[in-house]
C-alpha cells in the first residue's frame, strides 16, 4: 500500500507524541489532521487533555479501536510503539518526518500493519487531498 492509501484508509489516529506546544509539528501536524475529519487520539505520559480530545498514557489505554499509529517520538523508542500498536491491533504504524527504524519496521510488517517512515502525515494528506470533512 502507498502511504496515501494508508492514510485514507485510517479514520482514527492514535498519535504517540503528541505535544502540547502549538509551535512544534508534533501538535500542529495532528491538528491540520483533526481539521481534516480524521479522529486524533493523543498519547501523551502527562498531559490530560490535547486538542479537545482525551489523553491516554500508552497506547494500550485507549478503548477504541485505532486504526494508525502515528509517531513523533525519537526513533529509539519506536520499536516498543511498534509492540504497542501490534497489540492494540492498529492496521498501520507510521513514524513521522525524520524518524527511521529498521526493528519497528519488522516488528510492524511480521504482525501484518502497514508500515511507513520518516514521512510526513499532514504533507501526505495534502498532496493525496484526503480530507473526512
Amino acid at each position: 500500500m502507498t502511504p496515501e492509501e494508508i492514510l485514507a484508509g485510517a479514520r482514527t489516529i492514535a498519535v504517540v507524541g503528541l505535544s502540547r506546544d502549538p509551535s512544534k509539528e508534533a501538535h500542529a501536524v495532528p491538528a491540520v489532521l483533526q481539521a481534516h475529519g480524521f479522529r486524533i487520539i493523543p498519547v501523551h505520559p502527562s498531559a490530560t487533555e490535547l486538542l479537545g480530545e482525551k489523553v491516554y498514557r500508552k497506547l494500550e489505554d485507549i478503548p477504541e479501536p485505532v486504526d494508525l499509529v502515528d509517531v513523533f517520538r525519537p526513533s529509539v523508542e519506536t520499536p516498543e510503539v511498534a509492540r504497542s500498536a501490534v497489540a492494540i491491533g492498529a492496521k498501520a504504524l507510521w513514524l513521522q518526518q525524520g524518524i527511521v527504524s529498521e526493528k519497528a519496521r519488522r516488528i510492524a510488517e511480521e504482525a501484518g500493519l502497514a508500515y511507513v517512515e520518516n514521512r510526513c502525515t499532514a504533507v501526505v494528506r495534502a498532496i493525496g487531498r484526503i480530507s473526512f470533512t
